[in-house]
């Protein structure tokens, strides 16, 4: 039995920039959340208050995230052999469902303020959706220099923030229909834009997290071609049993059984096996066993 485990490399630098980048966003968001609320509730505007519910999401999901981050640093135990890097999953999944139950909520808000628009205090409101706006750059910024591509909170996170961001300019462009044209409709309108905008970054997120809980296979990976690629390698046989998924976003996990040749070496098989995994497929953390043949599947369903 082969086993490789060396995806810590690198991992240690991401996630300090990663939890530097997720505390710094929370504080500018937390604060300012604080500021639109009181801001909506003054204005009467359900732009701004959406935006402010946007931004209460957003609030959690980085302080989730960053708990996720700090929990994903602990030593593996007994009892929880991959430690808590799981967590950060499923901090991912509850932002993800929380953002699209908070834009059910605008939807309906909306629906009776389109029915009956409220007065609207448009000069107070734009002064707070465009320092909103501000804050949301920064924080999307700060983001930004974190490892979004690469890690699924901190990719959660920056869409929470960019939402917020057209979230802003949506209220921005309302107050400014209010405060020329009198078009107090354009508060609610502006209010659903934010919605809509929400919960398709939350549909997002909640999908790629529900993939990972399910054990799916990594996006970026084609399990046919990791089969073929190892058939390819000589003395190889014939490979079984392959499964593919992820610990974490950016922790994909192998295990498999290779068949060899009678003749080859055991530990020059593994080797090569290992290698090509991880420069082909960035794959690090394999556990691979050997046979002289094949001895078959335990379970014909989950065999492939």
């Amino acid at each position: 039995m082969g086993h490789s485990h060396d995806h810590n490399h690198g991992h240690h630098h991401h996630g300090s920039n990663n939890k530097k980048a997720l505390k710094w966003s929370f504080f500018l968001i937390a604060g300012f959340m604080i500021v639109e609320i009181i801001g909506g509730l003054w204005t009467n505007s359900l732009a701004l208050l959406s935006d402010a519910g946007h931004m209460l999401s957003d609030a959690a999901a980085l302080g989730l995230s960053f708990l996720a981050l700090t929990m994903g640093q602990r030593k593996a135990t007994q009892s929880k052999t991959f430690g808590y890097k799981r967590f950060e999953i499923l901090a991912a999944f509850l932002n993800g469902i929380t953002l699209i139950l908070i834009s059910l909520y605008i939807f309906w808000e909306a629906y009776h303020r389109i029915v009956d628009p409220p007065e609207v205090v448009s000069t107070g409101m734009l002064i707070i959706s465009i320092i909103g706006l501000l804050v949301n750059i920064a924080a999307a910024y700060i983001l930004m220099k974190g490892d979004k591509d690469e890690n699924l909170n901190v990719r959660s996170a920056f869409l929470h923030v960019l939402g917020d961001m057209l979230g802003s300019v949506g209220a921005i462009v309302a107050a400014l229909l209010i405060m020329f044209l009198s078009w107090s409709i354009a508060d609610p309108i502006a209010s659903i834009v934010v919605a809509i905008l929400i919960i398709i970054s939350g549909w997002r997120v909640t999908k790629d997290s529900f993939h990972i809980l399910m054990e799916g296979t990594p996006l970026n990976i084609d399990v046919s071609k990791v089969k073929e690629t190892i058939m390819n390698i000589p003395d190889v046989k014939e490979v079984h049993d392959l499964h593919v998924w992820s610990i974490t976003s950016d922790f994909p996990a192998l295990s498999c059984h290779v068949v060899r040749e009678p003749s080859a070496d055991y530990q020059d098989v593994l080797k090569r096996v290992k290698k090509i995994l991880h420069d082909d497929f960035q794959i690090h953390h394999t556990t691979i066993q050997v046979d002289d043949e094949a001895i078959g599947c335990q379970d014909e369903g989950h065999c492939n």
